[in-house]
């Protein structure tokens, strides 16, 4: 079996030390004044003979893998997905690698997952957590591994956060459907204690407050099929025939919505208004276009990786939490338009 190349015998190759190709595969070549002439030829050397660091030696070496966990609820959600790809880019340009996956809102899964990166050594964690992983987490920091959570947080835990404002975001979508004239205002979300999700029921709630007018807030469980979200939501209309709007919790909810308000006969605006928290291509797509709540996801996967390189880069020496609450955007398209005289 042919011996794998080291980096001695690349050095000697290159009739220079293995210390100076450490730095220029580490990325401190112009820290360590390293002319970029010898940068370009050790790199085209190293295509030429097909040189693979040894990447155990160097977390041995360094204590780093170089690798990020990232722990979403559904990494299939089009939030989430584009949160990830843009987490990954930032990650490679700094020199650190992604493995992602799902708990599908599981905290025993998330527990399990969380074990996987331990035995795996990642240096860090980017988590939209479910709840009763507390415990984890904590231990995670207390471990010296840096954790920050994003689209909710755990009010119990050390961890690092970046959220969106979720009460500002639910109340301004409400006062846009009243201020055209809509009273008979529904809320479809659900049915969970996670932070983002009381948030937005919350802003719901202030805004009717306000105007002294009636709640009709639907809860539905996580774990419902699409069949049975539609279902429920057919349902519930129909049990509420006085409605004349619906705020819907989430992309997915609202997609479903979309479904039973045609099962129904009923058109949008004119029947029932609309506007869904998180975007999605579908909103556009739909005649008439859909008016959602759009999580700013650039800056949320920028603060992300920004806080979580600090803590790995010893940046941040501070052990304070560290947390920033984003606004997001309500694009207004015409399944809200005000309501004719």
């Amino acid at each position: 079996m042919k011996r794998k190349l080291s980096i001695v015998d690349l050095a000697k190759q290159l009739n220079i030390s293995p210390t100076t190709i450490s730095f220029i595969l580490n990325g401190k070549a112009q820290e360590k004044r390293i002319s970029s002439e010898l940068v370009e030829r050790v790199l085209k050397q190293i295509e030429k003979v097909g040189y693979k660091p040894n990447t155990l030696a160097q977390s041995l070496r360094t204590g780093k893998t170089m690798i990020i966990g990232l722990i979403v609820e559904n990494i299939a959600d089009p939030f989430f997905a584009s949160i990830a790809r843009l987490i990954e880019e930032k990650a490679y340009k700094n020199g650190y690698k992604i493995i992602y996956c799902s708990t599908d809102n599981d905290s025993a899964k998330a527990k399990d997952l969380l074990r996987m990166f331990q035995d795996r050594h990642v240096d860090g964690y980017i988590i939209s957590p479910p709840e009763g992983i507390e415990k984890e987490v904590n231990n995670l920091i207390d471990n010296g591994s840096p954790v920050v959570l994003f689209d909710r947080y755990l009010p119990d835990t050390k961890a690092d956060y970046i959220v969106v404002d979720n009460v500002g975001s639910t109340y301004d979508a409400v006062s846009h459907f009243i201020k055209n004239g809509y009273k008979n205002i529904a809320f479809i979300t659900l049915d969970s204690l996670q932070t983002q999700m009381q948030g937005r029921l919350k802003g719901y709630e202030n805004a009717l407050n306000e105007h002294h007018l009636n709640h009709y807030v639907k809860k539905i469980s996580f774990y419902e099929d699409d069949e049975n979200i539609i279902k429920h939501i057919a349902s519930f209309l129909e049990m509420n025939s006085d409605l004349d709007a619906i705020l819907f919790g989430t992309n997915y909810l609202g997609i479903s919505g979309l479904k039973a308000i045609k099962q129904l006969d009923k058109k949008v605006p004119e029947d029932l208004a609309v506007i869904s928290f998180d975007d999605h291509i579908l909103f556009e797509l739909h005649s008439p276009d859909i008016t959602a709540i759009s999580q700013p996801i650039e800056e949320i996967s920028e603060k992300l990786i920004t806080i979580l390189l600090g803590r790995l880069n010893e940046v941040s020496k501070t052990e304070k939490k560290q947390s920033d609450t984003l606004v997001p955007e309500l694009i207004v398209r015409e399944s809200s338009r005000k309501i004719k005289a």
